[in-house]
């Protein structure tokens, strides 16, 4: 990890397109601005790890809903053309 000593209105440079600008220091917090593309992700560590988890767990979901659906429209399917043959 690097650490780095930042005052009030200095930055630091990750990579070539984002920056991260110490805004205001208040006691024992720090205020943040990043700027970074629209296409990169920017979240506070807590809600990134709950992400990680919500989606390592939807990874591991059965997929039975899915068959369940799909069976009930192809049934539906058979009804429908029996009934215009029929007619």
């Amino acid at each position: 990890m690097l650490v780095l000593t930042r005052k009030l209105g200095e930055s630091i440079v990750i990579g070539e397109n984002i920056r991260v600008t110490v805004i205001d220091v208040h006691g024992k917090q720090v205020r943040l601005g990043v700027e970074a593309p629209r296409d990169v992700s920017v979240h506070r560590g807590e809600v990134y790890e709950r992400i990680v988890e919500e989606n390592r767990q939807a990874a591991g979901a059965e997929p039975t809903g899915l068959d369940q659906i799909s069976a009930q429209l192809h049934r539906g399917n058979n009804r429908g053309a029996s009934e215009e043959d029929t007619g």
